[in-house]
């Protein structure tokens, strides 16, 4: 599974909602941080979580059994690690 973590502030909203429309990522809570799963990639345009270039590169906020592949100003691309 690829999975990562955002923590619930305000500013990361857009991250979470851009994740909840995709059918194959799952959104849940754990603890102050909203954990993101999908069985292989997850993308997230930056554009369409209308959050700024410093929010952007700080939301990540901790990775489970994933790498991120991808991170610049267009998306956020986390794919599952090979051993997890």
């Amino acid at each position: 599974m690829a999975r990562f973590y955002v923590l619930d502030v305000p500013e990361n909203v857009g991250v979470v909602d851009v994740a909840r429309k995709d059918d194959h990522t799952t959104v849940d809570r754990i603890g102050p941080y909203f954990r993101i799963t999908a069985p292989e990639t997850i993308v997230i345009d930056r554009r369409s979580t209308g959050c700024r270039h410093a929010v952007w590169y700080s939301a990540v906020a901790g990775l489970e059994g994933s790498v991120i592949t991808q991170h610049d100003k267009n998306a956020l691309r986390v794919e599952r690690r090979a051993d997890g």
